[in-house]
């Protein structure tokens, strides 16, 4: 547990900025947030805050966004995404939609194992999957991702009536595919409680997405894998109040690290041109950890907000 509870830590952008950083100075010398969110307000929990090894002590990249004590939206769902959503006590009868920032293994491995899990709940209403599409051979766009898991010829064919209604799950996937090219930002999901809008980032040849969700007034941007090459972050990611980036590799990475993601100066640089309230660095990964002051040096040559270096079921009030 943190020094202090989760709802200590709820703050709204008008009560000013000395209750946030008492908060974020206390939890950070903790190491870790608390596990657990607020029953009231907006708050974003890392369900996953690690990358594809399996010796970094974390989770794959997923995170969950709450609305009033609801588990509204999640972002990827990386290994261990589904024990940690139990963990925090979500239900997944209140999840709205799940959406993909590419389909790399370590952002959605336990995608079929919440499916399959939902399975002895008691969800009736549709479930949207949002994710990339693709004119890459090597990658499927996202309704053919879905389908070659669990369609009627996927590797769990036996989890195909979720996509016709026939389960006795007694609910429907409804998987769609969001433009993964250009700089045009797609805006066509949204519901009584949320809106998500997305725009394609460069991770290489890899489609990929950056999200930004909205909710009671709070945004939270969640980037994904990306290089900022086509340099739409700043926009998209204007006056949030939290910005979640990859932190892969450190600055002095080269080659092709560097044509997979963002190095932490250029973090700093976007997250200080979109005047974001907080930047929280996940998808940590072994050769940025232990660089921490490194890390954050790098970033407030350009950034003078909270920098938060994420670990696994950590929540944050918005």
């Amino acid at each position: 547990m943190s020094l202090l509870p989760a709802d200590s830590c709820f703050f709204p952008r008008r009560l000013g900025q000395l209750c946030l950083l008492a908060c974020l100075l206390a939890l950070s010398s903790a190491g870790y947030g608390d596990d657990m969110c607020g029953d009231t307000g907006v708050w974003l929990q890392i369900l996953g805050a690690g990358g594809p090894e399996i010796d970094d002590g974390q989770g794959g990249p997923s995170y969950l966004i709450w609305q009033d004590g609801k588990a509204r939206a999640l972002i990827d769902t990386g290994p261990g995404a589904s024990v940690a959503f139990d963990r925090a006590g979500a239900n997944f009868e209140d999840l709205e939609v799940i959406a993909f920032t590419h389909l790399h293994a370590d952002h959605t491995a336990d995608f079929v194992s919440l499916i399959k899990g939902s399975y002895f709940l008691d969800r009736t209403a549709p479930l949207v999957v949002l994710g990339p599409d693709s004119n890459t051979p090597q990658y499927p766009d996202t309704e053919s991702f879905v389908q070659r898991l669990i369609g009627p010829d996927g590797a769990y064919a036996y989890l195909q009536d979720f996509l016709t209604h026939k389960s006795s799950g007694g609910y429907r996937i409804r998987p769609r595919n969001v433009p993964a090219a250009g700089k045009r930002r797609w805006e066509n999901f949204s519901s009584a409680n949320l809106k998500l809008d997305a725009i394609p980032v460069n991770h290489a040849n890899v489609p990929t997405l950056a999200w930004r969700v909205e909710v009671d007034g709070m945004s939270i941007v969640i980037t994904g894998d990306f290089n900022n090459q086509k340099n739409v972050m700043a926009t998209f990611a204007k006056q949030a109040d939290a910005l979640v980036a990859s932190h892969a590799i450190a600055e002095i990475a080269r080659g092709h690290q560097r044509e997979l993601h963002a190095t932490p100066s250029q973090l700093g640089r976007i997250a200080h041109q979109a005047d974001v309230r907080m930047l929280i660095l996940s998808h940590r990964m072994n050769r940025t950890r232990g660089r921490e002051s490194q890390t954050r040096g790098h970033i407030e040559k350009s950034y003078n907000g909270y920098i938060l270096f994420a670990n696994d079921m950590e929540c944050w009030g918005m």
